[in-house]
């Protein structure tokens, strides 16, 4: 891929893009672009508007459909992509409101299974580290703080396993490799997303401390680049999907460095670069390929809902256009 230097100019996002994603159809995309774009005030009367009819809206039915009395949806709660796990990242993406019911039960099984004896006889300290996919604790946190569950114990029994487990380089691993050393992308920047929203809902310092750590670990390495010889890791990760699961790509690390106020470094530039060059000509983006299947296709990965696949996707041009606005590079 051609990186083009961006010149130094603030866009303006055009109105058909707005208009696109403050459809009526979509009160999500809707409510999103109206308080994080638009900066409505979310308890203004126009918003509250709009967010009282998600928990009604198509996409969080879908999310919700075939919900067992217990919470789950008759598979285990990392099941790709149909288990509760999966289902509650997206729902939180598509602004839940807090306390919602269906979401907590939910949420419920995902914690039986993470603080479970189980799950905790499965970790391994090899060579010092902690071994852990720790992007799984890191999802179930962000979730429970958004779903206003961040004062029970099992929640800052995340919260201090991730940072207990964080590596020296400041993220984290599931390598079992005795002589590995470098942390994952894919399991560092969600764990990061995690401890960033259970600081803010609880201020507890020591989160916002590893999460800083997480931080400064991405920008070492340009969101994409080697530390020792400047070369793109892994193209993959200049790709924009949407969901992106567990996979790592350059808008999903700048949009958690945009939550702790980092994305200004001059070392996210290059990365924002490629996020404004993939937009399309009538002011959208689309994803670069898909980690998922429709639910009424044959085979794995299949999603209870449809991310428009195959046209321009409205949560990925929402996420880049709210990239580039912390970024300083548009106003809307």
């Amino acid at each position: 891929m051609i990186i083009v230097p961006r010149k130094e100019v603030i866009v303006k996002v055009n109105a058909p893009t707005i208009n696109w994603l403050l459809e009526d159809d979509e009160p999500s995309i809707k409510f999103l672009t109206m308080t994080k774009l638009l900066d409505e005030a979310p308890d203004s009367p126009a918003a509250r508007k709009v967010r009282d009819k998600i928990a009604k809206s198509n996409r969080v039915i879908a999310l919700l459909s075939g919900q067992k009395p217990d919470g789950g949806f008759g598979c285990h709660p990392y099941s790709k992509w149909m288990g509760a796990h999966w289902r509650l990242v997206s729902l939180v993406n598509l602004a839940i409101p807090q306390g919602d019911k269906r979401a907590i039960k939910a949420a419920g099984t995902v914690l039986d299974w993470l603080t479970g004896l189980a799950h905790k006889k499965s970790i391994r300290l090899i060579s010092g580290l902690t071994r852990r996919c720790a992007s799984q604790e890191g999802n179930a946190l962000a979730v429970c703080c958004r779903l206003g569950l961040a004062d029970g114990p099992r929640v800052r029994y995340l919260a201090d396993s991730l940072i207990s487990w964080q590596w020296p380089d400041g993220g984290w691993n599931c390598d079992k490799e005795k002589d590995a050393c470098h942390s994952s992308f894919h399991e560092s920047v969600i764990p990061m997303w995690g401890l960033i929203e259970y600081h803010r809902v609880t201020g507890h310092k020591e989160s916002l401390a590893a999460a800083n750590r997480t931080a400064e670990f991405i920008l070492r390495h340009q969101l994409f680049k080697s530390e020792k010889t400047g070369e793109i890791i892994n193209p993959k990760w200049l790709k924009l999907r949407w969901p992106h699961y567990w996979h790592y790509d350059i808008l999903q690390g700048l949009a958690v460095l945009a939550l702790i106020g980092k994305i200004r470094d001059s070392r996210a530039c290059e990365a924002l670069d490629i996020v404004e060059q993939k937009r399309l000509s009538n002011g959208r983006w689309k994803a670069d390929g898909y980690y998922w299947n429709r639910s009424n296709a044959k085979g794995l990965y299949l999603d209870p809902v449809d991310w428009w696949r195959g046209q321009p996707n409205k949560l990925l041009t929402l996420n880049a256009l709210r990239v580039l606005k912390a970024a300083g590079r548009i106003v809307s």
